[in-house]
């Protein structure tokens, strides 16, 4: 009796466990803002329910769920991600907007350039420019949607920036930074680009961790807004509607302003 009794206690305690861990998905460029949000909101239940997050480009991460990795909150750099599993059933929510972004271009060290003078230097034969991967990392798609306004500024610059793009990261082959290495700040040490095409808040991060690295802010008639998209995933514990709304409230949006975000749509 003392024995079955023991079981069923272990029973509900390993079930409970489960119902308390939430798998979050979120794009790499959030990771340090989510990593402070995710321990802000475990320490608001004190300590009884644990965020396990994992960081990639949106697009791979969107690919795992959709072959079956348990996700229960997908915080993706675009919308377009995150709809594409709601469209197919596999979420609980509608997509939330709940942060936003800019590109701006990171620049070696040497190399003369300004906001007035950036497309010019990109479309220099001898300059090179990376980028993320398009559709696998919305930061990719965000440059060549630059490219093609740059179109309306310079007939011909679209098929030239297209052309000469190094898609750099974000690809499911591409190279990894060494552990505790900044992504950026390491294929611009690497010399793998002359000038890179990330969000402001990845350039930031990157020159942190190399201040020789320039960052320029790209002019409003050439730039592209980034808006990320959060949904909660069909079958996730209720906890994870919880960490959404915590996302998307006061407290993470704060957060996430500091850490150099825009904020996202009100809740409605």
């Amino acid at each position: 009796m003392r024995t079955a009794l023991f079981a069923s206690v272990l029973a509900l305690m390993s079930a409970t466990a489960q119902a308390e861990t939430i798998n979050l998905f979120a794009a790499g460029s959030l990771k340090a803002a989510l990593t402070e949000i995710a321990q802000s909101f475990e320490s608001r239940h004190g300590g009884k329910v644990k965020v396990a997050a994992t960081f990639a480009a949106s697009g791979l991460l969107r690919e795992r769920i959709e072959k079956g990795e348990a996700a229960h909150v997908f915080a993706s750099a675009d919308t377009g991600h995150p709809t594409k599993l709601a469209a197919a059933g596999r979420a609980s929510t509608p997509v939330v907007i709940f942060a936003r972004n800019q590109l701006c271009a990171l620049v070696r060290e040497g190399l003369s350039v300004t906001s007035t003078t950036l497309l010019a230097m990109m479309l220099d034969p001898v300059v090179r420019v990376g980028t993320s991967t398009p559709k696998a990392d919305p930061s990719g798609d965000y440059a060549f949607a630059l490219f093609a306004k740059a179109e309306a500024l310079k007939p011909g610059a679209k098929a030239a920036l297209e052309a000469k793009a190094l898609q750099l990261t974000g690809g499911p082959a591409s190279e990894k930074a060494p552990a505790g290495r900044n992504q950026y700040a390491w294929v611009m040490e690497a010399g793998k680009a002359d000038l890179f095409l990330t969000y402001c808040t990845n350039a930031v991060l990157a020159r942190r961790e190399l201040p020789k690295l320039q960052i320029v802010q790209i002019p409003g008639d050439l730039n592209v807004g980034a808006e990320y998209g959060m949904v909660v995933l069909k079958d996730a514990p209720p906890a994870a509607l919880e960490l959404a709304r915590f996302i998307a409230g006061a407290d993470g949006q704060a957060i996430l302003v500091k850490h150099g975000f825009g904020p996202g749509d009100p809740p409605k």
